[in-house]
C-alpha cells in the first residue's frame, strides 16, 4: 500500500514542478563585461520579450503589463507562460503632453474593489522632463479603460515647480499601502536624488496636499555625480517594508559602451519596520547613505543586467516571487531583446534570497495540464502493477 501511495503522490506531484534552466547557445566574445558567478542562481524563464515587466495575479491567472506602445499587457496561467496578447491600457497616446506619449514605460498596476489602476511613466532618457499618469479600468479584457492625466510631473508643466518634484525625476512608478493604516504611497525616482514617495489621495487618483506633498526621501547615493538608482519597488513580509530599487546602467549598451563589471544594473533591497522609512540592507547602511543588499546580479556568464523589478506576494503554499527583465548573453543586447525572470524567494533571518528553479504553477495551469497528470498516473500505476507480477 505504501508503494501505491508513493507511486500516487509522485504522479500527482510531478507535473507541478518545473526546474529549468538556460543554456548557453553561443556567448559574445566581451568576456570583460559577463559575471561568471555561479553563486546566483539563473533564472526561471518566463519566455517573453519585456522591458520593465510588471505582474498581476488576477482570477487564477497571470497578466502582465510591459513598457511600450500604449502600454501592452498580457494573460497566462503560469509566469512561464505562454502569454496571449490582450490588448493595451491606452487606447491612443497619452494626454498628458509630456515626453513620448504614445510609449509610455515601466507600468505599474493594482487593484481595489474590482477596479485596476495603472500607473505610467512619460519622459526621454536622460531628462528629468518626465511625468507619471495614471489609467483605470474595472476588467482585464481589452476593454477600454480611462485615462486620468498626471499625478505628478518634473522639469516642466503644472505643478514642477513645487518641492520635491524640482530635484526628481517622475519616472518609475510603484506603489503600497501601509499596513496599519490603509493609506496608499506611491514611490518614485531615478538618478538625480533617486527614490521618493508621496501619499495618494483616498480615490488614488492624485497625490495628497499637491501644493505641499507629503514626502519623503527613501534612497540616495552622496558624494557621487551620478546616483544610478530608479525601478523602486516596495513589498511587505512579516511585519517589515522592503524596499528593491535597480541600481546601475540599464540599456543601450550596444550604443553607449558596457559599463565596467558590476556597474551594470543590479536588484537590491533594504528593509524597514516603517512603509516611510528609514531603510538599512543586512550590513545596516542606511540607502539614504547609499546602502543596499545585492539580491540579484549577472551570473554564469549568461544572465546581463538584470532590473526593472516587481514582487509578487507569495501566500501559505506559494513563496514570495521576483520578477525582472534581463539580457540573456547568447541572444543581444538590444534594449528589445531583453526577457522576462523570475525566481521564488525564501527569507533568512529576515532578508530576502533567491531561491533556485522551482516553479509553483497556480491551479489554472494545473487544471490545464489535468490530462497529462492522469496520463501520468496511469502510466505509473501500471507500471507498478508490473513490477508487483
Amino acid at each position: 500500500m505504501r508503494f501505491y501511495c508513493s507511486i500516487l503522490v509522485g504522479a500527482l506531484l510531478a507535473p507541478l514542478v518545473n526546474c529549468q534552466r538556460s543554456t548557453p547557445s553561443g556567448r559574445p566574445s566581451l568576456p570583460q563585461v559577463y559575471e561568471t558567478t555561479i553563486t546566483i542562481p539563473l533564472p526561471n524563464e518566463g519566455h517573453l520579450q519585456v522591458h520593465d515587466p510588471n505582474v498581476v495575479l488576477w482570477d487564477n491567472h497571470y497578466y502582465l503589463f510591459k513598457g511600450g506602445v500604449h502600454i501592452p499587457f498580457f494573460k497566462a496561467a503560469s509566469m512561464s507562460g505562454p502569454w496571449t496578447p490582450i490588448g493595451t491600457v491606452l487606447g491612443g497616446d497619452s494626454i498628458i503632453h509630456q515626453g513620448n506619449r504614445s510609449r509610455p514605460w515601466a507600468p505599474t498596476t493594482v487593484e481595489r474593489n474590482g477596479t485596476f489602476y495603472c500607473y505610467y511613466t512619460l519622459s526621454t532618457s536622460g531628462s528629468r522632463k518626465s511625468a507619471i499618469g495614471v489609467a483605470t479600468s474595472t476588467a482585464l479584457d481589452g476593454s477600454p479603460w480611462t485615462d486620468h492625466g498626471a499625478l505628478i510631473r518634473t522639469g516642466d508643466g503644472p505643478g514642477s515647480e513645487v518641492w520635491p518634484f524640482t530635484v526628481t525625476n517622475a519616472i518609475d512608478a510603484s506603489f503600497i499601502r501601509d499596513d496599519e493604516t490603509g493609506t496608499a504611497y506611491l514611490n518614485y525616482g531615478s538618478f538625480w536624488h533617486d527614490i521618493w514617495q508621496v501619499a495618494l489621495t483616498d480615490d488614488w487618483l492624485s497625490i495628497e496636499s499637491p501644493a505641499k506633498p507629503n514626502a519623503t526621501q527613501l534612497t540616495f547615493v552622496p558624494d557621487e555625480t551620478v546616483r544610478p538608482e530608479e525601478g523602486s519597488w516596495m513589498s511587505h513580509h512579516e511585519g517589515y517594508y522592503y524596499l528593491w530599487f535597480s541600481h546601475g546602467t540599464c540599456c543601450n549598451f550596444e550604443k553607449r559602451g558596457f559599463p565596467h563589471r558590476d556597474q551594470e544594473y543590479s536588484i537590491r533591497v533594504g528593509r524597514s519596520r516603517n512603509v516611510r522609512g528609514p531603510f538599512v540592507d543586512r550590513a545596516g547602511t542606511r540607502l539614504l547613505d547609499g546602502g543596499g543588499t545585492v539580491v540579484y546580479a549577472s551570473n554564469h556568464g549568461l544572465v546581463y543586467a538584470p532590473g526593472g523589478l516587481g514582487i509578487l506576494p507569495g501566500n501559505s503554499s506559494t513563496p514570495d516571487l521576483l520578477y525582472y527583465h534581463y539580457l540573456n548573453t547568447s541572444i543581444g543586447f538590444q534594449d528589445d531583446q531583453a526577457q522576462l525572470g523570475y525566481n521564488y524567494l525564501k527569507y533568512d533571518q529576515g532578508w530576502p534570497v533567491v531561491l533556485e528553479g522551482i516553479v509553483v504553477q497556480s491551479s489554472a495551469a494545473m487544471m490545464s495540464r489535468l490530462p497529462d497528470m492522469y496520463m501520468t498516473f496511469i502510466l505509473g500505476l501500471w507500471m507498478a502493477v508490473l513490477a508487483a507480477l
